[in-house]
């Protein structure tokens, strides 16, 4: 995040809105606006917040398996592969 750049106010997110978009799109980064100079709001390009949403699902999704492995509830994959494989018959 570069300050100079990436943070900007309501007011000239109004009269400059391409311009902006268009240097978010380009960066990638967030921007930060402020009101009254103070922190308010953050915007994000589509694609990045896409792909933020789907990292923080992830990670939602792998946190009772990560808690289960540090609780020692876990085994090799081999283990599993050849268990697995015993039971249906592979």
């Amino acid at each position: 995040m570069k300050l100079t750049e990436d943070i900007r106010s309501v007011t000239d997110l109004k009269r400059h809105t391409r311009e902006i978009l268009d240097h978010v799109h380009a960066t990638g980064r967030p921007l930060v606006l402020t009101v009254n100079g103070r922190a308010d709001a953050v915007l994000l390009d589509a694609v990045v917040y896409q792909k933020h949403l789907q990292a923080s699902n992830l990670a939602r999704f792998l946190a009772p398996a990560e808690a289960e492995a540090a609780e020692g509830r876990a085994r090799p994959a081999a283990t599993f592969l050849e268990e697995f494989k015993l039971a249906r018959d592979i």
